[in-house]
């Protein structure tokens, strides 16, 4: 299973790679496989260097939040990182 965090485009070159920042940290992807057109301040799901989908801005935001979330909790000890579902039982309910 491929866990991606939302991605927000942040620079768009001229061969469609794309500038993108993940929960702060910046990196290169190609948007060549995304089947409708992006622009900057859209997010993008990506696996392994490649952007796969486009997403909704305000489902990627809360997505966002839920991971700061959970990272937070495993920070100060509230969730074990040997926990199986890392707390996740509430979000699928």
């Amino acid at each position: 299973m491929c866990l991606s965090i939302p991605s927000e485009i942040l620079e768009i070159d001229e061969h469609n790679n794309a500038l993108v920042q993940t929960l702060g940290v910046k990196r290169r992807v190609n948007l060549d496989l995304v089947p409708e057109a992006c622009t900057v301040g859209d997010f993008v799901l990506i696996h392994v260097g490649v952007a796969m989908e486009k997403i909704d801005k305000e489902y990627a935001k809360e997505s966002i939040k839920m991971y700061e979330e959970i990272a937070f909790k495993m920070q100060n000890g509230e969730i074990d990182e040997n926990e199986g579902n890392l707390g996740l039982n509430e979000f699928y309910r």
